[in-house]
């Protein structure tokens, strides 16, 4: 059997249950040489922004999270020259971001927007020029709407205005957020459909703009956006998640929405599961989690703490070079669920040189040992790998159990070395009697979902990964396909579940087309032989049926 990967012009949206951007897939596919399943089983799904900009994920330090609409000139420079002294810089840390309120409360009478003179006495420029003098770069806040969400002006109607005087004040990093859209200006059209206009107008005005501005998306609480299943092409970071705040349970949810968007992540296109909050009053336990994982998600390493007076303890985190090197390993794969269960989580990230960086974290509020296998994170082909503790630097070697206490509401990291890196075969699994594909309806990610039959789209509720152990992952690898409560009697429902290696979740994809679940020897089946959409999928007495035959790809 040949595996492969395909690249179709369809996405799921709020809108509906699938759209067509066939214009930008026709572009891809013109632009795309010929190249190995392999080198394409590693390209990000959707076209990145053309900036240039972006290529790992961007690092830097943004001012809200501290000290919210308490923003000045004095507090910008002060930081940057902190950053500049204390290791951030050295570190990778390049951008020094302004947020809401630093400008006056209305236009002039030009419409050009105006720094708060109280705030900024000096103006916009002068920060940038100082910023830049020490080797730094800077970044600023506005709104697609009327008016920001502090009520300042918006740049609705202004964006190609805004663009050019940022660009003439040597800005380097536009955040453009989502308060007061003018949602009746556009009738009967969805949320995401407006932000895909308003934000494409600011990419366009940015780039007629004639300076690299790095473009950040900002529109975490508005769910119904989706904006990774399209903003490749739009902007360089999206906001994934609701505004994070200072504690666990709030990291924890972000951590929850952002590690199943792995396969929309690449170079230059990055899921952001909003700023770090380092030293802002989690534990140290809890800060490092944070910083592991999201190292382990190659998201944006935006720190939001008080930088001109951070401890050494935040220090430590913040510039841990090993951590930040798997955060920007040039390969740009966002790690993936290898395993959940129990508030027990263990992450994969293939890493450029062939290693693997790998997170075991536990949600959970008492220390407990979490393990997996060289075999399930993609190694193989070695009789030993060596182990590098990323906060530790202790190093060991195993044979292929790695495995650590975990403190609660920590996270180990390693580095594992050695044997060859194995890239999953993916894509979508072609029903052959249906002519359709094995899908997780309307793209949910509840467990217990029961996976059925749908016109191909090759969305991420139809992209799926056959691991070396025997998992069937989708949503990056945030899932996997299950068979209902370990049953192994025909009739047993196939569902998606939190990966946990149990035997229910492994299959065997065989030569002559059929796919078995390992546990029950039962073929995965499409009820009834329907070939209508909507039909589900369960497991079946093997009859050498088409409505039991499957190919990947």
């Amino acid at each position: 059997m040949i595996w492969r990967l395909k690249l179709r012009p369809w996405r799921h949206s709020a809108a509906g249950r699938v759209t067509r951007s066939a214009a930008l897939w026709a572009a891809l596919a013109l632009a795309l040489p010929t190249a190995p399943v392999a080198a394409l089983a590693l390209a990000p799904p959707a076209l990145a922004l053309g900036n240039g900009l972006a290529p790992t994920p961007p690092m830097g330090w943004n001012d809200w999270n501290a000290y919210g609409c308490n923003v000045s000139e004095q507090l910008v420079e002060q930081t940057a020259l902190a950053m500049h002294n204390d290791g951030m810089q050295a570190a990778g840390y390049q951008y020094v971001n302004i947020d809401d309120c630093w400008m006056s409360s209305s236009r002039a009478a030009g419409g050009s927007l105006v720094a708060n003179p109280a705030k900024f006495p000096d103006g916009i420029a002068a920060v940038a020029s100082y910023v830049h003098s020490l080797g730094l770069k800077l970044g600023i806040y506005e709104d697609a709407g009327t008016a920001t969400c502090a009520g300042f002006p918006g740049s609705y109607g202004h964006e190609q205005q805004d663009a050019s005087l940022f660009a003439s004040w040597g800005v380097d990093y536009l955040k453009e957020d989502w308060c007061n859209i003018p949602f009746s200006s556009f009738p009967g059209q969805s949320h995401q459909q407006v932000a895909q206009t308003l934000y494409a107008r600011m990419r366009d005005a940015l780039a007629a703009a004639g300076r690299p501005i790095l473009f950040s998306m900002c529109n975490g609480w508005d769910s119904s956006v989706q904006p990774w299943t399209w903003a490749g092409p739009v902007a360089n970071l999206w906001r994934t998640t609701t505004d994070i705040q200072p504690n666990f349970g709030s990291m924890l949810s972000n951590f929850h929405v952002n590690v199943g968007l792995a396969s929309f992540a690449g170079p230059r296109a990055w899921n952001d599961p909003d700023m770090l909050e380092i030293g802002n009053g989690m534990s140290a336990t809890e800060d490092q989690s944070e910083f592991s994982l999201w190292a382990e998600m190659a998201a944006p390493l935006i720190e939001g703490s008080n930088l001109t007076s951070a401890s050494p303890a935040t220090l430590s985190i913040l510039t841990n070079r090993a951590v930040i090197a798997v955060d920007q390993d040039s390969l740009g794969k966002q790690g993936t669920e290898v395993s959940s269960s129990g508030g027990h989580d263990v992450l994969a990230k293939p890493l450029a040189n062939g290693d693997v960086a790998v997170a075991l974290f536990n949600e959970t509020g008492s220390a407990a040992t979490i393990s997996t296998t060289a075999a399930a994170i993609g190694k193989s082909g070695s009789s030993g790998y060596t182990l590098a503790n990323l906060w530790t630097g202790a190093t060991a070697t195993t044979t292929g159990t790695i495995s650590a206490s975990v403190p609660a509401h920590g996270t180990v990291m390693f580095r594992v070395a050695g044997g060859s890196t194995t890239t999953s075969p993916s894509g979508e699994i072609h029903a052959v009697g249906a002519g359709k594909c094995l899908d997780v309806p309307n793209g949910t990610q509840a467990n217990g979902t029961q996976a059925d039959i749908w016109t191909c789209n090759g969305a991420s509720n139809q992209t799926w990964a056959d691991t070396p152990s025997n998992q069937l992952t989708v949503y990056g690898g945030a899932k996997c396909l299950d068979a209902y409560n370990n049953q192994t009697t025909a009739g047993t429902k196939v569902e998606i579940w939190d990966c946990n290696g149990g035997a229910n979740q492994q299959w065997h994809l065989n030569a002559n087309g059929t796919i078995t679940g390992v546990q029950s020897g039962l073929c995965l089946d499409v009820t009834g032989a329907s070939t209508a959409n909507g039909a589900l999928a369960d497991l079946w007495t093997c009859n050498g049926q088409s409505n039991q035959q499957w190919t990947l790809g």
